[in-house]
């Protein structure tokens, strides 16, 4: 059984001896815009197989989500750790409904903002 951690190291060592020929190593040459778009297909895989009442096949598309996962976080420089320590952060926080802002505050916001990162991106 392989656990996440060693999940995320196995995608490291990957990116850092690529080994050519191999997924995983062809994934991080196509880049960000493959690695993407598989998280995409992955996370849409996911939600389908949820639908159905053979939980084999949630499993295995949670397991390819996990591993997509994983290679956008090596990709992005993003730590497995920082994950664990960000999950950790919200200990407790979930069930305070009442102090947390309204979904659509939040989108508002989020909206906007990318509203103006999409400006810019035109711009250029």
């Amino acid at each position: 059984m392989q656990d996440l951690d060693e999940l995320y190291q196995s995608v490291v060592e990957r990116k850092e001896n690529p080994k050519p020929g191999s997924y995983t190593d062809y994934l991080f040459t196509k880049g960000l815009d493959k690695i993407l778009k598989k998280v995409g297909e992955e996370s849409t895989e996911v939600i389908v197989a949820a639908k159905n009442p053979d939980k084999s096949e949630l499993r295995y598309e949670t397991a390819d989500l996990l591993y997509h996962l994983m290679v956008l976080l090596v990709e992005q420089g993003v730590s497995f750790d920082e994950i664990k320590e960000e999950l950790g952060s919200r200990v407790g926080l979930m069930s305070k409904t009442k102090d947390r802002p309204e979904i659509k505050d939040l989108w508002s916001e989020r909206s906007f903002s990318m509203r103006e990162n999409l400006k810019n991106l035109c711009a250029y």
